[in-house]
């Protein structure tokens, strides 16, 4: 019910920016699918969210769920904990259970917000769970929510949803695993850089 009102919310929140929005026919309808997206601010999650007509999961750091009320609150817009700088079993165990229930998840391949806007390292992660998974991968590129209600008050803001991917190596093939997400975050790169030229691509 809440995670249903806010999409509502946000749908005429963006328009009050110079909002974009790129490809939305090429999120999945059915079956496992893992966003996976540059990330900028807090902003990204609903902005990611808002036009997919389907509730999406995310990790979110586990301090976050011991503030009082607002964990409660995230929980409920179906997040779940994720330990930053080391390996979550757990996390890494609950994202797999969502998406081989067919479900789906939103991943920030960067692990941490970009100070500068500009696209950081990313490691193997959201390839290994595509392997183990099946899932179908969108990158999806974020523009602008770094900016939300600062110097610029009302900046260019987009989201731009890219052809959908899918990992057909041994997922134990880590040149493959890297490789992948190598190619993923180069085509959100050039979602961005199309962007700027005033195109969607």
């Amino acid at each position: 019910m809440l995670y249903s009102l806010l999409s509502v919310f946000f749908r005429r929140f963006w328009h009050i920016f110079d909002f974009t929005l790129g490809h939305p026919e090429r999120v999945p309808a059915d079956g496992p699918v893992i966003f996976a997206a540059n990330h900028q601010s807090f902003w990204d999650v609903p902005l990611l969210a808002t036009y997919v007509d389907r509730p999406i999961s995310f990790m979110a750091k586990e301090e976050l769920f011991k503030v009082p009320v607002f964990g409660s609150i995230i929980r409920k817009l179906h997040a779940f904990p994720v330990r930053r700088g080391a390996s979550d079993k757990t996390a890494i165990k609950n994202a797999l259970g969502l998406l081989k229930a067919g479900k789906c998840m939103a991943i920030f391949p960067e692990g941490t917000r970009s100070k500068d806007g500009n696209l950081g390292k990313v490691g193997a992660g959201v390839s290994f769970l595509a392997s183990m998974s099946k899932a179908t991968v969108v990158p999806v590129a974020i523009i602008g929510t770094r900016h939300i209600f600062g110097k610029n008050f009302l900046p260019k803001v987009a989201v731009l949803y890219g052809e959908p991917m899918k990992f057909d190596a041994e997922h134990a093939d880590k040149q493959a695993l890297n490789d992948f997400s190598a190619e993923l975050m180069r085509r959100v790169q050039c979602m961005i850089d199309a962007h700027e030229r005033g195109e969607i691509i």
